[in-house]
């Protein structure tokens, strides 16, 4: 079992569909990277995952329960979202000896979080003084104040300057070596490209890819195979069969990584589909998304 599994997620609001039966695991010990563009739903499934709001149908699962139905939550799970808040007027210090005291956590992991973020010359200062990036980094603190087994961070460089960056993805890496399951939501492809193992990609509530990074987004370097048929879904099934990676298109076609369309075009053959489509592309990242999504993402 996954340490967070999803299955067949929806959310609805009104007429709006803003998740649409979404399935996806996170595993420990690897860093999974939520991509799509803004308003792609990546907000809407984690406030679900963290039981903020309730699903129209489906589940979103730590080790086969509810977040409401865990014992002590912040043990279990550390979260970061956009609208993490703070009061002003309190230091960062007593910021985190609140969370520790309500959390039933060690007094002593305020000292290590706030080490492990970068905080400590900073701790005894009013929060209402801090940068949006010291900010990000005492929300992150207190993500972290109950050594979590999953961590959950949306649009996690918000603030942070390049070094902050910089420390971001190390930090993300080191969670993950730690045996952390790990899951960043971003519109930043770039800056999540570096430091993922896995992605994750949606777009209008709906997935369009899941799996390694160098598999759905051909690592940005690597050849891939666009193909176009009168049969996508047999040829997809047939080039699977055959052990090759695909991904399907939002307006038809199919993604296949590191195979020749020689490769691809004997395939085709073999299972009698024909092909109207069939060409090798180098690809950036951020074409392979805009492949997968019809969205540009963010670059900066």
């Amino acid at each position: 079992m996954a340490p967070v599994e999803i299955r067949g997620l929806s959310k609805r609001f009104g007429n709006v569909l803003a998740v649409d039966d979404l399935s996806f695991d996170i595993e420990a010990g690897r860093v999974t990277g939520f991509l799509g563009p803004n308003g792609a739903g990546k907000s809407t499934t984690l406030r679900a995952l963290l039981g903020l709001i309730i699903p129209t149908a489906g589940t979103a699962l730590f080790d086969g329960r509810n977040y409401e139905k865990l014992q002590r939550p912040s043990a279990k799970v550390g979260a970061v979202l956009e609208d993490a808040s703070f009061h002003p007027g309190r230091s960062g210090r007593n910021h985190l000896k609140v969370l520790a005291v309500s959390g039933r956590h060690p007094l002593e992991r305020v000292d290590l979080v706030l080490e492990a973020v970068g905080l400590t010359a900073a701790a005894d200062r009013r929060v209402k003084g801090y940068s949006m990036g010291m900010r990000q980094r005492l929300a992150i603190a207190a993500a972290l104040l109950g050594d979590p087994e999953v961590l959950i961070l949306d649009e996690p460089t918000n603030g942070l300057d390049p070094p902050g960056i910089a420390w971001m993805r190390g930090m993300l890496r080191e969670q993950a070596d730690r045996g952390r399951a790990v899951l960043v939501s971003s519109h930043l492809l770039a800056e999540v490209a570096q430091s993922v193992d896995d992605v994750v990609v949606i777009a209008r509530g709906k997935m369009r890819a899941h799996g390694p990074l160098e598999q759905v987004l051909g690592g940005g370097e690597g050849p891939a195979t666009d193909v176009r048929s009168q049969d996508d879904a047999k040829l997809e099934r047939a080039l699977r069969e055959a052990g090759f990676t695909v991904t399907p298109l939002p307006n038809g076609g199919l993604i296949v990584p590191g195979v020749s369309p020689t490769d691809v075009g004997v395939i085709a053959h073999d299972a009698g589909v024909y092909l109207v489509g069939l060409g090798q592309q180098t690809r950036s990242l951020e074409q392979a998304f805009f492949a997968l999504t019809g969205e540009e993402l963010t670059a900066e």
